[in-house]
């Protein structure tokens, strides 16, 4: 047994405390890990402030994590003491489903998040199934790969699973955590990539990343002037958009993709969609294996998330800073 000692949220909205718990003996399919770096998503601030209703309390936020092994169980292979490794959203499934046996874990209904019902990365060390924990290619800083375990995987996996390639022409709708991200997977992939703001003052920095145009989503004749040209839309804001003009923007067999929760409905006219063939999706994170390559890709072509970092101690002004979306573009918490 072993006293993991992290910051707890204890109410909803309420401040994270010092807090320390017995986490019992290791499971033979579990590892512990020593907690080096941990990101801020915003859904650590939505289950702190339980805005999705699944927040139990008290418990220890955190699931971009980056740590060392520092224990093993009895029925773990493949892993040494010290091996540097990551979690992302998900610590465990069941194992068995079709969706497991076809290595799409991250669709499991049994599916365990890493910080719901259970303590997460805000901490000393975190435990999760083995099969949850991968490995980090030496290549990659562990501050700035920290937010690839969640907000990196969510959107380098419709990508992959869309069929992205040199050949294709990709917009990505947002330029803060998911969407800076994304700009940067997309060139990596050879696409040919349009950002998507309504902040002009973030175009020169989206063409930095990697985007070959900037169109501003308040102007709708800048919109309107790309009706057709694109195979992608990946959609990285929680905020409202008009749906359908990014439907317009597609080429046939296009998809507009989302990664970020819109609060309201989405409506859309059937037709453009029947007519061109077009169709609307969204995608969640990845399976541990596609995490695995999403890290070789940004190992090899030099992916890594802009970063505000902060120490665990504070972790109070880090969520804080997340929630008024004054990071540019993650927050990182060390040990």
């Amino acid at each position: 047994m072993a006293i993991i000692k992290g910051y707890a949220v204890h109410a909803a909205g309420a401040e994270l405390l010092p807090f320390k718990y017995d986490s019992g003996e290791l499971k033979p399919d579990e590892v512990e890990v020593s907690v080096t770096h941990c990101g801020v998503c915003h859904s650590d601030a939505s289950l702190i402030d339980n805005d999705w209703g699944m927040s139990q309390y008290p418990f220890i936020p955190g699931h971009e994590i980056i740590g060392t092994i520092a224990e093993m169980g009895s029925a773990v292979q493949g892993f040494a003491l010290g091996d540097r490794v990551g979690i992302g959203w998900q610590a465990d499934s069941c194992g068995r489903c079709e969706w497991c046996r076809k290595g799409e874990e991250n669709l499991c209904a049994q599916a365990q998040p890493t910080c719901v019902h259970r303590n997460g990365g805000y901490a000393e060390s975190v435990r999760v199934n083995a099969r949850f924990a991968v490995k980090i290619p030496e290549a990659l800083e562990s501050e700035t790969t920290a937010p690839l375990l969640c907000a990196g995987i969510t959107v380098y996996s419709p990508l992959r699973s869309l069929g992205i390639n040199p050949a294709s022409r990709v917009g990505v709708i947002g330029i803060g955590g998911l969407g800076h991200l994304a700009i940067q997977f997309a060139r990596a992939f050879g696409a040919e990539v349009t950002a998507f703001s309504s902040s002009p003052n973030k175009e020169e920095e989206a063409l930095k990343l990697g985007a070959h145009h900037f169109v501003n989503s308040r102007e709708s004749k800048a919109v309107n002037g790309i009706a057709g040209s694109l195979d992608l839309i990946i959609s990285t804001v929680n905020a409202d958009q008009d749906w359908g003009s990014y439907v317009n923007t597609l080429r046939p067999h296009g998809a507009l993709c989302l990664v970020g929760v819109a609060p309201k409905p989405i409506s859309l006219p059937a037709l453009p969609l029947i007519g061109a063939m077009r169709c609307v999706c969204g995608s969640n994170i990845g399976s541990p294996s596609r995490v695995a390559e999403m890290l070789d890709v940004a190992a090899r072509h030099g992916v890594k998330a802009l970063v505000e970092r902060f120490k665990m101690s504070e972790a109070n002004q880090a969520v804080k800073r997340v929630k008024k979306s004054q990071v540019r573009y993650r927050a990182v918490l060390s040990n």
